[in-house]
């Protein structure tokens, strides 16, 4: 309450205009300077009145989350099988699918990043690892799948069958081409050199010779690349140019994983498309540059507070140094620090302060905003510039990411839901006759001390007792393979889209109406009234 009282009440008004000048209320002090005493009471009484006494706090807006609103049922055309889910990702990457996987070191590293991928998202890299593990990590991902294998590994005519076996077992393939200088003369694979001794003889020994290669020239149509394959019986066929220079490989197995996941996200090489994490600290530029060089497809300036000049900075000096890399920046809940980023050179927007079931920064730092309103606010100042979001957090049930797409998001980030999956990192654990996997917050002391604790501006702190952790380390039930669980949400959000009357993700970030619930209205929207005896799939009430 602005109410004074009192010698306080008297000195305050004796002092008023000095304390005024001093904030800044020049106007207002010069006034208040040149009255009696008697009239200095009478105008500060007035004056405390009508302009601060009963003075609202500064809230700026009421806030809503995912369990607040319902969206309203439309007229609708469309059937949910019909409809279509691709979306942008960033202002040049677009996705098959409106999904991603969170950057962390208990939900996404290179296999879970495949499998998202051949799904038709993307997985991105968590950053709690050496820089060389990481870009490892990244180059799994490039060359589990390609159309054509532009670079692939060769060997000379005098290479030892002893280096080829190194090469083949430490690189996991079955075959290697042989060239000499630029042109192409045989190639050896696991068949020639099953039941070989002579370890120290030259590969030349054992190669099938360029007058027995099967070729084709580059262009050629996948259905003459299969022709040949299977009137040959091979696995691999080797691409050359007039001049019988080796310009790429194809093998059988590519050709498969393209048939099997027709909607995979892939780039212009048809290979995978994979993201990484990185922060602000010592060795980002570092790491930046080896992840550009394993082939990563977009870089994700990942810390807890995106509107930071250090954030700032450095989405700025990567977007110099790589103009044509990718670069999402985050995690903001305000329009002013999405139009900040943009403005330092992001093509892409983190939204997410503290939503997410292992986060504690709403609570130990009294910070954040409910995420529809974040999305919301995030989503219309970027409409003039044609940079997507993610929402990134709070996500329990495919209905969440129907409404989160359709309070602006382009794309929805992932953590809890794939935590727990086959493909997760980590090892299945039993607790009291039920399987689980480890789950933690990239806030947690777990998190920040396997390195990230630059995420949340701690880098440097010596004594692991002094960090101040915004998140915690727990585990959540096992769920078997990542493909069920997407195909449970894809499902969702095409449900919802048949409901709304969308037939793209463009009409459904834009078209749907929302409305407010009560408390009541959520009790009535969960399940009520009965015991589930046997739980589905796609819900789950703990």
């Amino acid at each position: 309450m602005y109410i004074v009282k009192n010698r306080v009440y008297e000195i305050f008004i004796l002092n008023a205009p000095k304390i005024l000048y001093l904030y800044g209320f020049q106007r207002e002090a010069g006034m208040a300077a040149h009255l009696p005493l008697c009239s200095k009471w009478l105008y500060w009484e007035v004056y405390l009145r009508n302009n601060l006494e009963g003075r609202p706090m500064r809230i700026v807006e009421e806030a809503l989350t995912f369990d607040d609103v319902l969206l309203v049922p439309a007229h609708s055309l469309v059937l949910p099988k019909q409809v279509s889910l691709k979306t942008r990702l960033t202002r040049e990457i677009a996705l098959n699918i409106p999904i991603v996987s969170a950057a962390m070191d208990t939900v996404t590293e290179s296999r879970l990043a495949i499998c998202l991928a051949q799904e038709g998202g993307m997985g991105i890299i968590h950053k709690n690892m050496t820089v060389e593990e990481q870009a490892a990590q990244v180059r799994s991902v490039k060359k589990f799948e390609s159309g054509v294998i532009k670079e692939p590994i060769v060997v000379s005519p005098t290479t030892t069958i002893r280096e080829v076996l190194d090469i083949t077992s430490t690189e996991k393939i079955s075959g290697v081409p042989v060239v000499e200088g630029e042109n192409l003369v045989g190639i050896v694979t696991n068949r020639d050199l099953r039941f070989e001794t002579g370890y120290d003889n030259p590969v030349s020994t054992v190669m099938t010779p360029k007058n027995r290669l099967v070729t084709v020239h580059e262009g050629e149509s996948h259905k003459r690349v299969l022709s040949l394959l299977h009137k040959h019986r091979l696995e691999r066929v080797l691409v050359v140019n007039e001049k019988f220079q080796l310009r790429g490989l194809i093998t059988v197995k590519d050709i498969q994983k393209a048939k099997d996941n027709p909607n995979a996200c892939k780039d212009e090489r048809e290979q995978l498309r994979v993201g990484a994490a990185v922060g602000t600290g010592q060795d980002t530029e570092e790491r930046i540059t080896a992840l550009v060089a394993a082939g990563v497809d977009v870089v994700v300036i990942d810390t807890a507070h995106g509107h930071s000049q250090g954030v700032l900075d450095r989405v700025r000096w990567t977007k110099k140094h790589f103009p044509d890399l990718q670069i999402i920046g985050g995690n903001v809940a305000t329009a002013a620090g999405a139009l900040a980023l943009v403005d330092a050179g992001a093509d892409c927007i983190k939204v997410g302060i503290g939503p997410g079931s292992i986060c504690t920064t709403r609570i130990v730092t009294g910070v954040g905003i409910p995420q529809i309103t974040a999305i919301h606010n995030v989503a219309e100042a970027l409409k003039e510039t044609d940079v997507p979001l993610i929402a990134d957090g709070g996500l329990r049930f495919s209905g969440d990411l129907a409404k989160a797409i359709c309070a602006g998001a382009h794309v929805t980030m992932i953590g809890s839901m794939f935590a727990g999956t086959e493909e997760s990192p980590g090892k299945v654990e039993l607790y009291q006759g039920r399987s689980y996997k480890a789950y933690r917050g990239m806030g947690s002391i777990g998190a920040m001390e396997k390195g990230s604790s630059d995420r949340y501006f701690q880098e440097g702190t010596s004594e692991m007792e002094k960090l101040v952790p915004e998140g915690i380390e727990g585990r959540v039930p096992y769920k078997g393979t990542i493909v069920a669980i997407i195909h449970q949400l894809l499902g969702g959000v095409r449900a919802s889209m048949g409901y709304t009357g969308c037939a793209d993700m463009h009409e459904m970030r834009t078209q749907p109406e929302f409305v407010r619930i009560t408390g009541a209205g959520i009790k009535e929207s969960h399940v009520h009234d009965v015991a589930i005896t046997r739980e589905p799939p796609n819900y789950r009430v703990d």
